[in-house]
């Protein structure tokens, strides 16, 4: 729903976090914790004892083992908390509790998710979960019902059990997801399809953008702004008037986006992005993170032309450190290699759409946010 890992949005944090030397540490997604907190809190609905640690079944079949961080056994009532362990990943939710409040309904009523403190509720069209519902995604539900279900056929007893979901501050962590451009509000996602948390994934960034795209397919949203992050995000947005629900959070993943949209079109697309993030898409490249792409000199120069590039020139452009240098040299000629780039990054977008029906501009910003180039 918002997104496999709950990573700061690059919109929101232009900041990126070094990934650390060495083998990383897997982790646990919230709706692991949440099931495992589910279950602990029915077996001692039922039985009068906490399981700690409490052991579930992921979906590939993984059974690890949970401790509990909260225990609280009342007429009619149980509850349970995990604090969630994220592994190395740097998600924001890393070290929160999250809680699992049970207890039963009227017979037939089969089993309901409720949002507790801390917990989004739906309402954007689009997502896996209707509007009106509580931000709980449906791997997840799967999970904590295959649990009840388990649970209460094992002691003869029907499933009919009320399960509300709590993560405390999860209201003010969620302001650094992507739930509010996705119009989950109050709170953050139960979130996971595997029930582990991959360090640095960048599947769960990709995921993000495709559940943009859906919303806005579902609202009807005629134009869409991807940005690589936020300086080229707010002068795109104003450049076109266009509404906050409009923002999807590229960030490096062009490809991601683009191929999207290829098969799920939205008539008016702009990338929007500075100059060496921009020349690598006119490059060809799909992927736009230094560890990932490089901006090649030599494919820069040979987008320019006039009288200006003499061999001198072509020369010290060459031999620019970065891509900002080049630009200062280019520049300097008075020589306009931002539309270059603008024009070049536009056609490797149109190239990938492979003829979807997508209207496509770029946008080419410096470190201010000032406009240099434009394509469309």
């Amino acid at each position: 729903m918002s997104q496999p890992n709950e990573t700061a949005t690059p919109a929101a944090d232009e900041s990126r976090i070094a990934k650390p030397e060495g083998p990383l540490r897997t982790g646990w997604t919230t709706g692991a914790c949440a099931t495992a907190a589910t279950k602990a809190a029915l077996t001692a609905l039922i039985t009068g004892e906490f399981p700690d640690p409490v052991t579930i079944r992921l979906p590939r079949g993984e059974e690890p083992a949970f401790a509990l961080s909260l225990e609280a056994l009342g007429d009619g009532y149980a509850v349970a908390g995990i604090v969630k362990d994220a592994g190395d990943d740097p998600d924001v939710t890393h070290g929160a509790t999250v809680i699992a409040s049970v207890r039963p309904l009227a017979p037939g009523s089969g089993i309901r998710f409720v949002a507790g403190d801390g917990i989004g509720t739906v309402t954007r069209p689009g997502l896996p979960i209707g509007v009106g519902e509580p931000a709980i995604n449906p791997v997840p539900r799967a999970m904590m019902t295959a649990e009840v279900e388990a649970l209460c056929g094992a002691h003869g007893l029907p499933a009919d059990i009320e399960i509300t979901v709590s993560i405390p501050g999860g209201a003010e962590i969620a302001e650094k997801t992507w739930n509010p451009r996705l119009g989950i509000v109050g709170g953050l996602s139960v979130l996971g399809t595997t029930g582990v948390v991959h360090p640095f994934s960048c599947a769960a960034w990709i995921h993000s953008i495709h559940r943009g795209i859906d919303v806005a397919r579902a609202e009807g949203m005629p134009h869409v702004l991807g940005a690589t992050g936020s300086t080229s995000e707010k002068a795109a947005q104003a450049f076109h008037d266009l509404p906050d629900g409009a923002l999807l959070d590229m960030g490096d993943f062009a490809g991601g986006l683009l191929k999207y949209l290829r098969v799920h079109p939205v008539p008016r697309l702009t990338i929007a992005g500075g100059f060496a993030k921009m020349a690598k898409l006119a490059q060809g490249a799909l992927d736009l993170h230094s560890s990932r792409s490089q901006v090649d000199n030599v494919a820069l120069v040979s987008l320019m032309d006039g009288d200006a590039l003499t061999q001198s020139v072509k020369d010290r452009m060459l031999c620019a450190n970065t891509a900002l240098e080049l630009l200062e040299l280019a520049n300097e000629k008075e020589i306009d290699i931002a539309s270059a780039v603008a024009r070049a990054a536009r056609a490797t977008a149109v190239e990938t759409l492979r003829g979807a029906p997508v209207e496509v501009d770029v946008i080419v910003t410096d470190r201010q946010g000032k406009i240099i180039a434009r394509a469309a």
